[in-house]
């Protein structure tokens, strides 16, 4: 058997920092060795929370300025990869075509094995797709996506809101029932996975988009692995289960979330029945529920003028920041979600927001951002990234 060529689209050489912080959503500082403090450009849109850790180390490449994808920059380095569990993680969206290509030349894709490409960046009228395949006599158009979200043996895409992946389905689905084939290609840029689902805690219109079109679009999640010097590693390649059934059952506006709240001044506020309370600056969490219309309820919490109801309302009342963390699930995980809380982070006011459980509180404080914490990023997978059950599979 032929042996297959290493897939590598890097210039020049690659070079270790630290990740300091992330003003925007393309831009990273970060510190080399001897402490040199660069910004570099980073090509990824997606939230990256649990990825972009402070002392992270991140794969970056050197380039001359004024180059790029997106015209002119002040920045000379762009972001390859980050480092998690030892292995890196591919970052940079716009190759990740190149990497679909690779995969498709070399038969790495299965359910796409003797393909060949026929064009790419295809324009179908308004709509423009990555790849037209010929595939078993036919034509197949293809869209990409890059996964950087997983745990658990779970991968999930996207990790922030993407309206354009639901126009991609639709019209995919729609071109399919005109007799055209279609399909998306997930390239999950880590090995150890066997599951593959909409991310529908945090786009649910795209997972529901993805459960409407099953039988029309052909989804194929596909997990690879990557060297340290950044090239692939074919052998690791390895195609996903999609729990369909599951995800039928799951993917509807209802479970429990998240809100964290940032006080940016110490504060002395009445809580209703609980009379006034000394709050000190720095970050709260709290946890509730709402087993139906939980957009809304998050859509509420997030509004500065509304009428007082909740515990909650009068701490975000005062908040420099609000950030909304949903748990969809068809169960009711309020009260369980507290518990691993409390074996975090500092149990906040007795009786707040539990005035109809058995639970001490469910508001806990952090004098740091819990987003900058793994150990929070680990348990809010634990709730949002479970392997489907054995009958729901």
């Amino acid at each position: 058997m032929q042996k297959k060529k290493r897939w590598s689209n890097l210039v020049g050489e690659v070079f270790k920092a630290r990740f300091v912080s992330r003003p925007n959503r393309f831009l990273v500082h970060c510190e080399m060795e001897q402490n040199k403090k660069i910004m570099a450009f980073l090509p990824n849109p997606g939230r990256l929370w649990e990825l972009l850790l402070p002392g992270a180390t991140l794969y970056l490449r050197q380039d001359g300025k004024g180059e790029g994808r997106l015209g002119t920059r002040k920045t000379q380095y762009t972001v390859l990869a980050v480092e998690r569990k030892g292995s890196p993680i591919f970052l940079h969206t716009h190759e990740t075509n190149g990497v679909a290509h690779y995969l498709l030349e070399n038969d790495l894709i299965p359910p796409l094995k003797n393909a060949a490409i026929a064009q790419t960046e295809v324009r179908v009228g308004s709509s423009r797709f990555d790849f037209l395949l010929r595939h078993k006599g036919k034509e197949l158009y293809l869209e990409v996506k890059s996964c950087t979200l997983f745990g658990n043996g779970v991968a999930m895409f996207p990790d922030a809101v993407t309206s354009r992946g639901k126009r991609h389905i639709l019209k995919l689905a729609e071109m399919s029932r005109g007799g055209i084939r279609s399909a998306v290609l997930f390239i999950v840029h880590y090995p150890e996975v066997d599951w593959f689902m909409p991310d529908y805690h945090t786009d649910l219109e795209f997972s529901t988009a993805m459960l409407q079109c099953q039988r029309d679009v052909q989804f194929i999640p596909a997990a690879v692995s990557w060297n340290r010097d950044l090239s692939l590693d074919f052998v690791k390649t390895k195609i996903l289960k999609i729990p369909w059934t599951y995800l039928q059952r799951e993917v509807k506006d209802r479970g429990s979330y998240l809100l964290i709240v940032k006080l940016a001044k110490a504060a002395a506020i009445k809580i209703g029945s609980l009379h006034e309370i000394f709050f000190q600056a720095g970050y709260y969490v709290y946890v509730g529920s709402a087993m139906k219309g939980l957009s809304s309820r998050l859509a509420r919490h997030r509004r500065q003028n509304k009428k007082i109801h909740w515990h909650i309302d009068y701490l975000t009342a005062g908040a420099s920041q609000v950030i909304p963390i949903p748990i969809r699930s068809s169960e009711k995980q309020e009260c369980e979600v507290a518990k691993s809380l409390s074996s975090m982070l500092q149990m906040g006011p007795r009786g707040f927001g539990s005035s109809d459980c058995e639970c001490a509180t469910h508001l806990f404080f952090s004098p740091t951002n819990p987003l900058e914490s793994e150990e929070f990023h680990q348990l809010l997978q634990s709730f949002r990234m479970r392997e489907p059950s054995g009958r729901l599979r």
